[in-house]
């Protein structure tokens, strides 16, 4: 048997954010769903309590503004938090032409995995980026749209910033047809993340799906 060592991979901050983004886009999906095409309806009644899409509404702010508030500090993580720091350096791994050739071939069953200097091979950094983008399309689109509903609060703060913004997207339509687009691209990484993490666990063996609960991985001892 290979001793392995313990070793210190995602602070408290990254894997908080990872599980709460998680479970803002399983609400958002749902509850977005919904509110583009209703699939369920209250039975009929006279007393004025069936407030059904307004509840569905209720959810898909409530879980829409955890993701900007989880967006928002993991980007802050990102930049500026000293454990992250293993993050920022995963790009000189995404520039290196032979770390590229290969993680095409460990994932080929070809090769062993290279030896990284960051957290993320080049192919997750590339996605992690594209997921980042998404996110931030997904949560302005959403600002926009939310400020058409509520005019005074936060929806009157973000007003004139946010219709500005609805005009360089080219109008309401617009941006409710980007809301979508980006929510499919983020459906999209979501089990491809999944089957990519578990792949990398089993061949790895390294506990890649337990680092992201406890912080920690396991790793083979440089000789």
């Amino acid at each position: 048997m290979i001793k392995r060592k313990i070793k210190f991979e995602f602070s408290a901050g990254l894997r908080w954010t990872h599980w709460l983004r998680a479970l803002s886009v399983f609400v958002l999906t749902v509850t977005g769903f919904y509110l583009a095409y209703v699939f369920v309806a209250p039975a009929t009644s006279d007393e004025p309590v069936l407030f059904l899409n307004a509840k569905f509404r209720l959810w898909h702010e409530i879980a829409g503004f955890l993701l900007v508030s989880v967006t928002l500090f993991k980007t802050y993580l990102f930049l500026v938090d000293s454990v992250s720091i293993k993050e920022r350096i995963a790009f000189m791994d995404f520039v290196n032409p032979k770390i590229w050739f290969q993680q095409i071939r460990y994932y080929l069953f070809l090769g062993e995995h290279p030896k990284l200097r960051g957290v993320y091979n080049p192919i997750q950094f590339i996605a992690y980026v594209g997921l980042y983008v998404m996110m931030f399309v997904i949560c302005i689109t959403g600002l926009v749209l939310y400020v058409h509903n509520f005019h005074d609060g936060l929806g009157g703060l973000l007003y004139d910033y946010m219709r500005s913004l609805e005009v360089l997207m080219g109008g309401l339509a617009m941006v409710r047809e980007i809301h979508h687009i980006s929510m499919w691209g983020i459906l999209i990484f979501v089990p491809l993340h999944i089957y990519m993490t578990i792949f990398n666990s089993i061949m790895g063996r390294e506990g890649s799906i337990d680092s992201i609960i406890s912080g920690y991985k396991f790793e083979k001892p440089e000789h």
